[in-house]
């Protein structure tokens, strides 16, 4: 039986979440980052990317709002010494990483 993937969705809610994430940050810095629950490193990150890094960081196989990090999400943005393989750095990092629990 073969499992689905959902990498077609994972993308596409990977880059609302970008273009919603570049927006609010754009609009009022201080409170995005609030309701993101981002650092200011991974601020400048998102705020700084160009159409064509935020469609390649949303083509991640991980769902991105999970993180908090900003060496996880400059490796998905391609940051580094070698493009090809961030990505494949960035998965190893996020294997390491416990997921955080939400109080409920």
């Amino acid at each position: 039986m073969k499992r689905p993937d959902f990498q077609a969705e994972i993308k596409e809610l990977n880059l609302a979440y970008l273009m919603l994430a570049q927006q609010m940050l754009r609009s009022d810095r201080e409170t995005a980052m609030f309701r993101l629950g981002i650092d200011k490193d991974v601020a400048d990150l998102v705020e700084g990317l160009s159409s064509a890094k935020l469609v390649k960081m949303a083509s991640s196989q991980m769902l991105l709002f999970r993180f908090d990090d900003a060496l996880l999400a400059g490796l998905l943005a391609g940051k580094g010494r070698d493009e090809t393989s961030s990505s494949l750095h960035a998965a190893i990092l996020a294997a390491g990483k416990p997921v955080k629990r939400l109080a409920g």
